[in-house]
């Protein structure tokens, strides 16, 4: 029988700055009302000056680490899932390793946006196979307010900064892991992007005058893209795994917007599903959204031994990912 592996310990970090609702209105030219009701975002929190996307990851695995009783020299792996990392190269999970002092790790990046952590807890559970000694670090960090067009109120209402990390590793048979989905429409590719900064726009005089290195996103076809999309991905993954929406205790998805959440939820038919949400509070903080969700979760003792979670990521790309899972403490630290 394969080994079983799931979920160690959770760890989150939100910046102290808490940028409100009124502030970012009076910035982009509506009201906090109209934010509310478009999105039912309540708040973001932004980084500090000195503070990068390694910065907020570190807080958020040091925690996650120290949750799941384990040492930073106890992992094998590092997988940071962002979208802004710290700089185009080295890789910003080689900067957590070095900060951590993880030294016996092998540290990489991945950039599938939104669903970033999701195929992170996926490729964890590969890298583990039958080993019984291996743990993996999975973060998901972002930093979006480097990046936000101030005069799009589109996206400048929607995004935030924060980390969420998860140790991931051997667990005892029952718990952990039951199935994961990935996919990615790369045909979409152009609903959400950055334009300029990689090798086919270089970086130049007249991409930064242009607004290219901006965050940008088309919002309908989001909105479209999810409710075609996701569900039937859901479904799929709960008929493979053999359980019914109604069986489902909890549900972690992606904070993209609350609206989109209430829509999702009924259309998968999450009737006993308890939504974990921070965005009233956080925001969409990208990559960070699942895990720092979970961690909430786990954090005010709403998972219980046995329920089953349903995470689910969605996003850039255009990619999905999405994870069930059986929440215990049955682990094999």
């Amino acid at each position: 029988m394969p080994q079983s592996v799931g979920i160690l310990g959770t760890g989150s970090y939100l910046p102290k700055d808490e940028v409100t609702n009124e502030e970012i209105a009076q910035r982009v030219g509506v009201t906090a009302e109209w934010i509310e009701r478009k999105t039912q975002i309540g708040g973001r929190r932004y980084a500090a000056p000195h503070e990068a996307t390694s910065d907020l990851a570190v807080e958020a695995a040091a925690e996650a680490l120290e949750q799941a009783q384990l040492h930073a020299e106890d992992l094998d792996y590092i997988i940071v899932s962002t979208s802004t990392g710290d700089f185009p190269q080295p890789p910003t999970a080689c900067i957590v390793q070095d900060a951590l002092g993880a030294g016996n790790a092998a540290a990489f990046d991945i950039n599938v946006v939104c669903s970033g952590f999701v195929y992170g807890i996926s490729l964890a559970q590969a890298l583990i196979g039958d080993r019984t000694d291996c743990r993996v670090l999975v973060i998901g960090a972002d930093l979006y307010s480097r990046i936000l067009d101030f005069s799009d109120r589109r996206t400048a209402v929607l995004l935030g900064d924060g980390a969420g990390a998860a140790v991931v590793g051997p667990v005892a048979d029952g718990y952990g892991i039951l199935d994961t989905y990935l996919a990615s429409r790369g045909d979409k590719n152009q609903v959400i992007r950055v334009e300029a900064g990689g090798s086919r726009l270089p970086t130049s005089h007249e991409t930064v005058d242009g607004g290219g290195h901006f965050f940008k996103m088309e919002g309908r076809k989001v909105r479209d893209f999810v409710a075609e999309n996701v569900p039937p991905a859901l479904l799929t993954l709960l008929s493979r795994a053999g359980v019914r929406p109604d069986e489902v205790h909890h549900f972690v998805p992606h904070q993209a917007n609350g609206v989109m959440l209430d829509d999702l939820v009924e259309r998968v038919g999450l009737v006993n599903a308890r939504t974990h949400r921070t965005l009233d509070r956080y925001g969409n903080v990208g990559s960070a959204s699942v895990p720092v969700a979970l961690d909430d979760a786990r954090r005010n003792g709403s998972l219980n031994d046995g329920d089953l979670v349903m995470l689910s990521g969605f996003g850039g790309g255009m990619a999905q990912g999405a994870c069930l899972l059986r929440w215990g403490s049955g682990q094999d630290r």
